[in-house]
């Protein structure tokens, strides 16, 4: 069970009187709760001696001090706090699924609500080694339904990683309920669903942003804040949202047993209103979309042999593909049938031979591109030109008259996937790990490339999931952004779509443009308003024409930065501090730091004799 900073005495021998009396009545264990109906002294005799989280204490557990005769033993102990938890951990895994059905493909945004209100209820008023429990709860069953589609590599992965992503809704469950007791416990809450992203997004191996509230909200009421603040500021409003809406819950909880009580009745109407305006807020935003200027584009989409892990198929195969396409476009161009576009795009790995190093493939790109007579924009994995063993993963913009030209290499591979951390040990270990031959070198600068008459910024794959190589992209002058991906490993699993899902929220947060272009789909064009204009279905062959806006303008959000995030995680890291500065000098007093919503402590005992 994951720990925490605790709230009261670990064993009755050292709790004062007063602090015996408030642990009588367990801020949880309201009614409905599932807490202890047991009278309160039943509860202190129990409950003291297994510690404030419901735990075996230290000198029992840990230190091996002979135990008191007569008393139960650890393992009868442990079974005893499962039984009082079981509901808890029930409804904190039910609500985790209830989250991973707000992202795509179900894309139930409301629902993330609903499980972010459930998740402060659950937590509200426990210690901090309870609400790490039901973080740990909560975050690994989300994670193993939204990453499901890392099934291709195997199960394991999928438990794996969703637990160790779990691992930070854990540190965020024990949080909330260190910060339960505050007052305005809904804002710290929200802030502390932004420090959460923070560091999932950053650690460990360069962070894995995935599972972002803001990205279950690309077409809710909430996206338009995505041009004020970016994700960060979306994820914010969406959980204070729902912490509003828990704390409307707990008024209208208090209301059954004190209906005369006209504060509660102000606080729960107060916080439904507040939950109202800053879902309403969104409408309020101005999102730019009006084009500077236009250019028409063709993305074509080759299509793969077969999905999943061996999607490459024997060499040239999705090379000739995407050649194959772009031929039939230049034919239909000829004969009037599409309009010339100005430029084309290819998705990443169109090329699976490195061109440079392989004739047969620079040829043949050669011939696609001379063919449509406009610059192409290629995907490929090339030789790194200096350390052996190597690859790059680039976008080459490659003219029908100069050839190759600009290039943009990946800045964030993939750890696991494109490069193995620890590979001589772990490589032992895993064998699985050796179908990664060799590690993708990672880029130094932003993908800006004047590809024919656009200037486009390039973020290959994974890269649209982190803040900075986007923001950084659009703030070095590109006018429209290029998401070139390969998920032919994970085709007609989901995850196509909810990487879709976020070039939908950098749309609106950047005020740009983005192209989506994939071997096996999904691949489309997205407005700058979010709308996805058109899009492709997995595995066929296709080819998307159309217009793409470009835009100079920059967002409130591109100009602000990482500013926001870093604000909001701030607070949320002083909030706990504050929690437990208060809890310290309410056990060297005798008194409660507050009530479970952060009343003040004469309302705290008031919902006691309620109880």
């Amino acid at each position: 069970m994951a720990s925490g900073p605790d709230t009261t005495s670990a064993s009755p021998s050292g709790q004062a009187p007063e602090e015996q009396e408030a642990a009588s009545t367990v801020p949880g264990d309201a009614p409905g709760s599932g807490g202890d109906p047991r009278p309160d002294e039943a509860r202190v005799s129990d409950e003291g001696r297994e510690g404030s989280a419901g735990v075996p204490t230290a000198e029992s557990a840990d230190t091996g001090t002979p135990e008191p005769p007569g008393r139960p033993g650890r393992f009868a102990r442990l079974g005893a706090l499962a039984r009082r938890e079981a509901l808890r951990t029930a409804l904190a895994a039910l609500s985790g699924c209830a989250l991973g059905l707000a992202f795509p493909p179900y894309g139930l945004w409301p629902l993330s609500l609903v499980a972010v209100a459930a998740f402060a209820l659950l937590t509200r008023g426990r210690t901090a080694r309870q609400g790490a429990w039901l973080g740990l709860a909560f975050g690994w069953p989300f994670f193993t339904l939204l990453l499901k589609w890392l099934h291709v590599v195997g199960w394991d992965a999928v438990i794996g990683l969703a637990f160790l992503q779990g691992l930070f809704v854990a540190v965020l469950g024990a949080a909330l309920a260190v910060t339960s007791r505050l007052p305005a416990w809904p804002l710290w809450g929200a802030c502390l669903w932004v420090c959460e992203e923070f560091l999932r997004d950053r650690i460990p191996f360069g962070g894995f942003p995935w599972g972002r509230l803001a990205f279950a909200n690309t077409g809710s009421p909430f996206t338009p804040l995505a041009a004020l603040g970016g994700a960060p500021l979306v994820t914010f409003a969406v959980a204070l949202t729902g912490g509003l809406l828990a704390a409307v819950a707990v008024g209208a909880w208090r209301l059954r047993t004190a209906p005369r009580e006209s504060r509660t009745y102000a606080t729960a109407g107060g916080a439904l209103v507040l939950a109202a305006a800053v879902t309403a807020a969104g409408f309020a935003v101005p999102v730019p979309t009006k084009a500077d200027d236009t250019v028409q584009i063709a993305v074509v989409q080759g299509n793969v042999q077969q999905p999943g892990m061996d999607f490459l198929g024997r060499p040239m195969k999705i090379l000739n593909n995407h050649v194959e396409a772009t031929l039939d476009l230049a034919k239909r161009v000829k004969a009037g049938k599409e309009k010339q576009p100005d430029l084309v795009i290819w998705p990443e790995n169109a090329s699976d031979l490195d061109p440079y190093k392989y004739p047969e493939a620079g040829k043949r790109i050669d011939q696609a591109v001379k063919a449509v007579g406009v610059p192409v924009l290629v995907g490929a994995l090339v030789d790194h030109p200096k350390k052996e063993g190597y690859v790059e993963n680039q976008g080459i913009v490659w003219d029908p008259k100069k050839g190759p030209g600009a290039s943009y290499t990946k800045q964030h591979p993939v750890p696991f996937g494109e490069y193995v951390p620890f590979r001589d040990q772990l490589s032992k270990v895993i064998t699985r790990l050796q179908r990664v031959p060799r590690d993708f070198y990672p880029g130094d600068h932003t993908g800006v490339l004047q590809t024919g008459p656009a200037r486009l910024g390039d973020v290959i794959c994974f890269e649209v999931a982190y803040d900075e190589i986007p923001r950084d992209t659009v703030n070095d002058g590109a006018r429209a952004l290029v998401v070139q991906t390969n998920n032919a490993t994970y085709g007609e699993t989901g995850q196509p779509e909810q990487q879709l899902a976020m070039s939908k929220l950098r749309s609106v947060e950047h005020g740009r443009a983005i192209v989506t272009a994939a071997p096996s789909g999904i691949s489309a064009i997205v407005e700058p308003d979010g709308t996805v204009r058109e899009r492709t279905e997995e595995f066929t062959q296709d080819v998307i024409t159309g217009t793409l806006p470009l835009r100079d303008g920059r967002t409130l959000a591109d100009r602000v930065g990482a500013a926001p995030e870093w604000t909001l995680a701030i607070v949320g890291v002083l909030s706990c501090a504050g929690a437990w500065i208060l809890g310290r000098r309410a056990r060297r007093t005798g008194e409660r730091p507050g009530g479970t919503d952060g009343t003040t402590q004469q309302e705290a005992r008031q919902e006691e004799q309620h109880q």
